[in-house]
């Protein structure tokens, strides 16, 4: 079996939107884990959650849409009922891979990281980068929880 998966979700060039990638570059050498950044989820990234323990997805929330700034919650397959673009929420992503590999796909979560600034060419908010270190934590018990 591979490595429970952290997916980080969005894009740096658009300031807190990359709290996803920021989060998975920190994380890249945490024993145990895979970690990738993509801009948005696309069908083809079903075939990422093959044979996975575990998936998390990260990705940035606009203000007042993420708890007391950091929110992780577990999500399941849900099709997407009204597609607008090629792009795809966890959730749908969760039922194409059901549905592609013919399995159940692995338990997942949504880690929402809430954001301030999301200005193209701005880099993270001092608010944003502060909730890094409670995102990390998090991944971090995730993972634990994910292996055992």
């Amino acid at each position: 079996m591979r490595p429970p998966l952290l997916i980080g979700i969005g894009n740096p060039a658009r300031g807190d939107d990359g709290l996803g990638p920021a989060l998975v570059e920190a994380l890249q050498t945490e024993p145990g884990l895979e970690a990738i950044a993509v801009f948005q989820l696309q069908v083809e990234d079903a075939l990422l959650l093959a044979d996975r323990p575990a998936v998390l997805f990260v990705d940035a929330a606009r203000p007042g849409h993420a708890g007391d700034g950091v929110q992780l919650r577990p999500i399941s397959a849900q099709p997407d009922r009204a597609p607008i673009s090629h792009a795809l929420q966890p959730e749908a992503l969760l039922a194409v891979a059901r549905d592609v590999l013919g399995q159940a796909p692995p338990p997942a979560a949504l880690l929402a990281i809430e954001g301030e600034h999301f200005g193209l060419g701005e880099g993270l908010s001092g608010v944003a980068a502060a909730r890094m270190p409670v995102a990390q934590a998090l991944v971090r018990d995730w993972l634990t929880r994910a292996v055992a």
